[in-house]
């Protein structure tokens, strides 16, 4: 019988102790590390002295930090988008996107949007997402409607699967598209994110909008997109009236670069070791480059913790939905801890 683990009183790692017993922990979404990383911790530390621990005051007041300004000109130019926007938390932002964009004009939704992303009430659309964008595309180009806004994720992290979205060179008519990349921003596309691998459309205005808490390790949301969409965002209510991340977190990932990218390539090694081990394993679901490996072994969870080895194990899209079993792998976990996984699978 499995046992719940859900009042630890220590930070999360690549180890997890709980009542005296320790466990190889291959589960949530800090995929980079950072959480463990001592170099960034002390950037982290540069930070809280230089800027205490928050900033409680609005983006609109007339004292401002300029960590705020720097922060985001620093993340543009790193994920390749014209401006970026930073707000406190990864719905904040998607939320900010979703009002901005829903007066451009008809709404449509990709399968298995985040909640973030919702207006009201999950979308209902029973597809797989390249039907959908073959869909869509015939929609749009036959309508007489001029103007739509397109609502999606840039990959599924549950089940994994990128999402391809060459669909968007085919469209006729005026289009916002509002891309999550909260699970690809500092891994996929060597740590850009999709941002850059977009298509080019004059036709298309891409706004991707991701948590910063993932990969990248700061408790922070950011928009990134054209100069003349986040100018217009940071005129809006929610925008000037939010009081911002703490300053501290964001002095850490200006001055993270070294970090970031030595922290992937250590994930990818690890990502090589793990899907060496499993490629032709039909009990598995993965895709190159991504660190999360779907387990179609219901009972893998329980039979992994009876071994010392906590994965991530939840039902979805409900509390009464099947079982989802996963392995995510982070930069910190070394190359024996991935044998040892190795070793309990086989």
């Amino acid at each position: 019988m499995s046992v719940a683990l859900n009042n630890l009183q220590t930070q999360l790692g690549p180890k997890i102790t709980s009542d005296g017993r320790q466990y190889l922990y291959f589960g949530g979404t800090a995929y980079l590390g950072i959480p463990q990383s001592e170099g960034f911790l002390k950037l982290y530390l540069d930070g809280l002295k230089r800027y205490g621990l928050n900033n409680g005051t609005s983006r609109g007041n007339n004292v401002q930090l300029g960590i705020y300004d720097e922060a985001e000109i620093c993340a543009a130019k790193r994920f390749g988008s014209e401006a970026a926007l930073i707000t406190s938390s990864g719905y904040l932002a998607a939320q900010l996107a979703i009002k901005q964009a829903l007066g451009f004009g008809e709404v449509r939704y990709a399968p298995d949007t985040h909640p973030a992303l919702w207006q009201n009430e999950r979308p209902k659309i029973h597809q797989s997402f390249d039907e959908w964008a073959l869909n869509i595309v015939e929609e749009i180009n036959a309508s007489s409607t001029e103007k739509w806004v397109l609502i999606t994720n840039s990959m599924n992290n549950l089940y994994p699967n990128r999402y391809d979205f060459s669909f968007i060179k085919k469209l006729n008519k005026q289009a916002v598209i509002i891309v999550d990349d909260s699970h690809g921003i500092g891994i996929n596309n060597n740590g850009l994110g999709v941002f850059p691998a977009l298509p080019k459309c004059d036709n298309v205005e891409p706004i991707i909008v991701a948590s910063m808490a993932k990969a990248l390790g700061v408790d922070a949301g950011i928009i990134l997109g054209s100069q003349k969409i986040i100018s217009l965002m940071k005129q809006s209510n929610e925008f000037l009236g939010a009081s911002p991340p703490a300053a501290a977190g964001l002095y850490a990932f200006i001055h993270a670069e070294e970090i970031y990218a030595n922290s992937l390539n250590k994930l990818k090694n690890n990502m090589n070791l793990l899907t060496n081990a499993l490629t032709g394993n039909e009990c598995w679901d993965f895709i190159i480059d991504f660190p999360v490996y779907l387990a179609k072994n219901a009972e893998l969870s329980e039979a992994l913790q009876q071994k010392g080895i906590l994965i991530s194990a939840f039902p979805y899209p409900d509390k009464n939905g099947p079982p989802i079993n996963r392995v995510v792998l982070s930069s910190w976990h070394s190359e024996l801890e991935i044998e040892e996984l190795i070793n309990a699978l086989n």
